[in-house]
């Protein structure tokens, strides 16, 4: 076995067992275990963020897209990462974190109603099912090449890894090893950048870049592909907003000012790192004037081009990339399935009836009260760790079926943002924001983009993405105003609430 593959051998083995060794920070707490008991400082969050916001698009495809189709084509992925970074900093993480929500589906269910809720946790479970899947295919392919093994075999082993300090620490297993993957990897790109740079000097690469390449013809000429670039951008940018994973880590923060402060780190550390991976894309032009797949320019040159600890942390920082964003989603999607479509809909309703019963002879103590809380929360620990199973089976599926998810992915994201960010906002900022209204613009942003996703002409292609949320905005704000007397706003319900747990009260 060569060097690179036995580095790799103990960086896998390393954040895996310090993934596992999580487990006992979780205490038996579901609120633990999805967002740390909301008790982590700015270091934690800001590295989890832009371990989150690093994921393979904005590494390896970053700079595919460079070496296919210019700096745009790549480096709209870790900008529009950063610019929604940036834009949650400044709207939504104060508001969000002073909430005490758990999952983001909890803010539609406590702003509308238990509707709104089931409908966007579906729609972003399926979109974040998908993103696992892709994450897990690209950790599986670097691993396939280096060791030269059966790509099944890989993705099953890699999957299985990191579904098993998922589930063992949570969102304190995240942080332990997004920690060791994402400083590490920051090292190997920006290292690997400056000593090519060093080597052989810029203009050594320079002759090799078309013109068009890196100019600004990317964002505003359709012809050089403006409109999907654009889309891509915005799409990341905005849309990202409702990510599932960014959320809990904005959730998890002890304070508002920390998650705001700690989305602004991220988003810093996020340019960084796709500045220097879209460079290094421009820079496998002169290197590899035809390639068969151009994803495989970044772990290509680090075998081939850079000092062995350069290529270690730029292989290891990728698979890292994957298995962060996947563990992210893994949790994010098992908690919104066990809490707010499973537990909320479901077992709480049976557990109220219950209680119901055994209070038909007088009311509960207060610490009868307090022990049925701390069985609720045991039980969303237990019910959340269970749905990790069908995700992650569901995702080893598709990254077999579909290695590259492309469009399908891209389709879930834009769906979730055309049907999911207006009524998010409009339910912090807009206090007349109803029920109805944000029903329709789930529903209306939702359809008018798997509409356009099939009839839309090629020439406008990357529209589809931009007029579908404005839809979703064009139908909230009447539908709302036309609904106020029979469906008023519960916009007292965003406001600080000390335990969002209490599962023996109906109000949340």
């Amino acid at each position: 076995m060569s060097a690179m593959g036995i580095g790799l051998i103990i960086f896998i083995i390393l954040f895996f067992v310090l993934g596992v060794g999580m487990y006992f920070l979780v205490q038996g707490s579901g609120k633990r275990y999805i967002i740390a008991g909301k008790s982590l400082p700015f270091f934690l969050v800001g590295s989890m963020l832009l371990a989150q916001s690093l994921d393979a698009n904005a590494t390896m495809g970053n700079a595919a897209g460079v070496y296919g189709a210019g700096w745009w084509a790549g480096f709209q992925f870790p900008l529009g990462l950063a610019l929604c970074l940036l834009l949650t900093g400044a709207v939504y993480a104060k508001p969000l974190n002073r909430m005490n929500l758990i999952t983001l589906p909890d803010f539609y269910y406590r702003r509308y109603n238990w509707l709104t809720e089931v409908l966007v946790g579906l729609l972003m479970c399926f979109s974040f099912a998908i993103l696992v899947a892709g994450n897990f295919a690209g950790s599986a392919w670097i691993v396939a090449n280096v060791f030269n093994m059966n790509y099944v075999t890989a993705l099953i082993i890699i999957s299985l890894f990191i579904f098993i300090y998922t589930v063992s620490g949570g969102l304190y297993s995240c942080a332990a090893t997004d920690i060791v993957q994402i400083y590490p990897a920051l090292i190997g790109f920006v290292g690997c950048f400056f000593y090519l740079l060093a080597d052989y000097g810029w203009s050594h690469f320079s002759a090799a870049i078309p013109d068009n390449f890196v100019d600004f013809s990317g964002l505003y000429s359709i012809k050089n592909g403006a409109l999907l670039n654009w889309a891509g951008i915005l799409a990341l940018a905005i849309g990202d907003v409702v990510a599932l994973d960014f959320m809990e880590r904005v959730f998890a923060a002890k304070t508002p000012e920390t998650a705001q402060k700690s989305c602004y780190y991220g988003a810093a550390g996020t340019l960084i790192a796709g500045v220097v991976c879209s460079y290094i894309g421009l820079m496998g032009l002169t290197f590899f004037p035809e390639i068969s797949d151009p994803r495989q320019i970044l772990p290509t040159i680090a075998q081939a081009h850079v000092p062995f600890i350069f290529g270690l942390l730029v292989l290891g920082g990728i698979i890292g990339a994957g298995a962060s964003t996947a563990d992210g989603g893994i949790l994010g999607v098992s908690s919104v399935l066990g809490r707010n479509i499973l537990q909320r809909n479901i077992l709480r309703p049976l557990a109220r009836k219950r209680i119901a019963q055994e209070n038909a002879g007088g009311e509960k103590t207060a610490d009868e009260k307090e022990v049925a809380r701390r069985m609720s929360d045991r039980r969303l620990l237990i019910v959340s760790r269970i749905m990790a199973v069908p995700v992650v089976v569901f995702a080893i599926y598709l990254a077999i079926v579909k290695p590259e998810p492309g469009i399908l992915l891209v389709l879930a994201f834009d769906v979730v943002f055309a049907g999911c960010l207006v009524p998010l906002t409009l339910g912090i900022y807009w206090k007349k924001a109803n029920t109805p209204g944000a029903l329709a613009a789930v529903i209306v942003g939702s359809v008018v983009r798997l509409y356009l996703f099939y009839n839309i002409p090629e020439e406008l292609a990357g529209l589809d993405t931009l007029v579908a949320p404005i839809a979703s905005l064009l139908v909230m704000v009447p539908v709302s105003l036309m609904t106020q007397k029979s469906y008023p706003p519960k916009h007292e319900m965003i406001t600080f609430i000390p335990d969002d747990m209490d599962v023996l009260s109906g109000k949340y």
